[in-house]
This record gives C-alpha cells, structure tokens and sequence, in this order.
C-alpha cells in the first residue's frame, strides 16, 4: 500500500504493507539510516525521531500512524536547539559505541525544545528510558547543561 510521509521537511511516496514500523520505512525504504533499531519494543530509545514535534519511539509506530504527520530524523535535526545539541555532543565527547547517540540526541532536542533550562532532576527524568551500553549518562547530562547554556547566550 502507498504512504505518503512528510520527512525532514520532505515529501515522500513509500509502498509497505500497513503495520510497518516507521523505524523499518525510513531505515529500508528511504535509506535513512542514522536512526537506530535498539529493541524493537519502544524500551530503549535508540530509534526516537521526532513526529510532530516530540520525541517518538518509531519501532513502535506504525506507518498509518505517522500519515499527515510532520517527521523529522537524525538526518534533518538542524534547527537552532538541534545544533546546539550536536555541538554540545562534540564538546563533551559524549559518543563511545555510538549505538545511542540519535535517539539520546533526539530526546535531549525535545527536551531543549519544550525546557530550554532544565533541572538536574528534569533532565533525569525527561532522558529516562534512553538506555546507553557504554553508561556516558554523566557526559549526556553535561552536555544538555551545556547545550541549555548556549541557547540561554
């Protein structure tokens, strides 16, 4: 069956049997791979994307339910926040394996994006659920700090 998504700003057509994971459409269909498949059961945070503006576990979501919805990837996080973020990322040399880094990125630009100066305790909370192999959490956390700090400049 036909979709048509709007992806990273981006108009497309992708053809999938309905029950697809959004996660297996951009990963498979539209060769955007910087989304991460992690566990498959939403628990990990590692395919989050952004649909219609927060964070959103894609493995989970199916295509009929992302259909007139604004999705946005790894590939097109370039707002203000999303820079801020990535930036922030490279200060603190938060990536080891990398497995994570997409989906505690997207998490932290939705955080950034509804609380521009979070809490300590707000960022644990808003973060939880994002697992990390390699335990970076105290980096992640330093460069959302930082990050903040930017966009408060």
């Amino acid at each position: 069956m036909q979709y048509q998504l709007k992806i990273n700003g981006e108009s497309r057509t992708v053809d999938v049997e309905p029950g697809t994971p959004l996660l297996w459409v951009l990963r498979d269909e539209l060769e955007l791979t910087g989304t991460k498949f992690g566990c498959g059961v939403a628990y990990c945070g590692a395919c989050t994307v952004h649909v219609d503006g927060y964070p959103t576990r894609s493995c989970q979501t199916f295509i009929e339910d992302a259909v007139d919805s604004e999705i946005t990837t790894i590939e097109g996080a370039t707002d203000k926040v999303a820079k801020a973020v990535q930036a922030a990322w490279q200060k603190k040399d938060v990536v080891q394996c990398g497995w994570c880094q997409s989906g505690q990125i997207m998490s932290a630009i939705g955080l950034l994006t509804e609380n521009p100066n979070p809490t300590d305790e707000e960022i644990k909370d808003y973060m939880y659920g994002n697992a990390c192999r390699c335990v970076t959490y105290v980096r992640i956390n330093e460069a959302i700090k930082l990050a903040s700090e930017k966009l408060e400049a």
